[in-house]
């Protein structure tokens, strides 16, 4: 007789390709907790008894959740890259092993950046608007010009696997790269990236800025202070976290000209940022979806579900998180 599947819930539908890769291997609920939130997670946690649970951004991690898990949870699997929503050594404590999923994400949301770096630099929020209201009339030579991202110097800050793609695509468009990191790449990874040690010593160099450091690794980096280090009329990208940045300065620096404009996938406030930032007619925005494509959504999963049948198959992780 073949011995029964491990027993999984996650708070969010997956893929088709990794229904099928879930179904195969676990036991699953057929109903998934609606809203996904750290509470209906829990309540399910505590009546179906997993070995093994898949969570997003969506659920917290905290002490609190982790000491009321039944005993029979010995994974949590983390569907995402960062996990500041989980208390890692808390959970180590309790004997489960966490998980993530670099790399799978790094294509996507290096696209996505050079998305919103375009988007941002060619007006593309102002243009769409214009079209859905019918267009209507010709623009003379001097109207509703964007900036042209060719030839401009990107400062990147956070320069892993996501802000090593995103340098390779800007190279693509002779951008001038400087990034700034807790340390200096190898002469390799860096590619010709120029180092600065001092966030603020970059910044006056920068036509472009992206941030792509990963949450919880840092205060507020963009403030009323290093927004006006930077060029008058510089564009600014944050496809990381929100908690990065006083929105307050960036709104300020938005309207007084001190930004040209913005690209923003990531709020301080999600899934309900403020609204003034919206208002802005020269802000470029997406509803945090670095990752969104069928192919890296598919992907995420099947290595989340991979790194649950290992641990609980006795064997180590593919992508471990520690302390």
């Amino acid at each position: 007789m073949n011995a029964p599947l491990p027993r999984l819930i996650r708070d969010q539908e997956f893929p088709a390709a990794a229904e099928e890769h879930l179904r195969a291997h676990f036991q699953t609920p057929d109903r998934i907790p609606e809203p996904a939130n750290t509470a209906n997670m829990l309540a399910l946690a505590q009546s179906y008894e997993p070995h093994a649970i898949l969570i997003s951004h969506t659920v917290r991690a905290d002490a609190a959740f982790l000491a009321a898990l039944p005993p029979s949870v010995k994974i949590i699997a983390c569907v995402s890259v960062g996990v500041d929503n989980v208390d890692i050594a808390d959970a180590n404590s309790r004997g489960i092993v966490v998980t993530n999923t670099p790399d799978v994400l790094t294509d996507c949301n290096a696209d996505l950046v050079m998305m919103l770096i375009l988007g941002a630099a060619r007006r593309a929020s102002e243009y769409m608007t214009i079209m859905r209201d019918g267009w209507g009339r010709g623009f003379g030579m001097t109207e509703m010009l964007g900036l042209r991202v060719t030839g401009k110097t990107l400062g990147i800050v956070g320069m892993g696997r996501i802000g090593r793609g995103v340098a390779q695509r800007a190279r693509g468009f002779g951008m001038r790269v400087l990034y700034h990191n807790r340390r200096e790449l190898p002469a390799a990874d860096a590619a010709g990236a120029e180092y600065f040690a001092r966030f603020e010593d970059m910044l006056p160099h920068c036509d472009i800025l992206s941030l792509n450091l990963p949450g919880g690794t840092s205060s507020t980096l963009i403030t009323r202070e290093s927004l006006a280090l930077l060029p008058k009329g510089a564009i600014f990208i944050n496809a990381s976290r929100g908690t990065h940045v006083d929105e307050d300065a960036l709104i300020e620096a938005l309207q007084n000209g001190q930004l040209f404009a913005a690209g923003l996938d990531v709020f301080r406030n999600e899934p309900t940022p403020d609204p003034r930032i919206a208002a802005l007619p020269n802000v470029f925005l997406t509803p945090h979806m670095g990752s969104a494509t069928i192919e890296t959504r598919s992907d995420m999963a099947k290595l989340a579900l991979d790194n649950a049948l290992r641990v609980l198959g006795g064997e180590a992780p593919l992508t471990p998180v520690t302390p």
